[in-house]
């Protein structure tokens, strides 16, 4: 039995779209795309002729960048900011399956203990 082809375009990540049509999504030119690629901002994946597609990520990224820069922030500090705002929602993330991993361990910890009192 084949994978369903169609599969890859639910991954966020898998680069689809052309320079032109994230562009037109984003409202943007694509000087404004080539420029956060050329900057590090984006890493836009690239085809065999060498050119860009973008993931549905990579666009969220940029309309946040995008953003930022109308809010008259500088490149530099808008890419700074998404960074940071990236890193501390991983670092929540992480935080909140460490705390629930804590839960299911104090959950068995006390059933254990329940177990051993009615026992003796």
């Amino acid at each position: 039995m084949s994978s369903d082809p169609l599969r890859s375009l639910d991954d966020p990540d898998h680069p689809v779209l052309t320079m032109s049509q994230a562009a037109e999504l984003l409202g943007v030119q694509a000087a404004f795309l080539r420029s956060l690629d050329s900057s590090g901002v984006l890493h836009p994946h690239r085809s065999p002729g060498g050119h860009r597609r973008y993931s549905r990520h990579q666009l969220e990224v940029a309309a946040r960048v995008r953003g930022l820069l109308d809010e008259g922030h500088p490149l530099s500090s808008a890419q700074a900011i998404v960074r940071l705002q990236d890193d501390l929602a991983s670092a929540r993330s992480d935080a909140e399956q460490a705390r629930d991993e804590r839960d299911v361990a104090r959950d068995e910890r006390d059933a254990a203990r329940r177990e051993l009192r009615d026992h003796s």
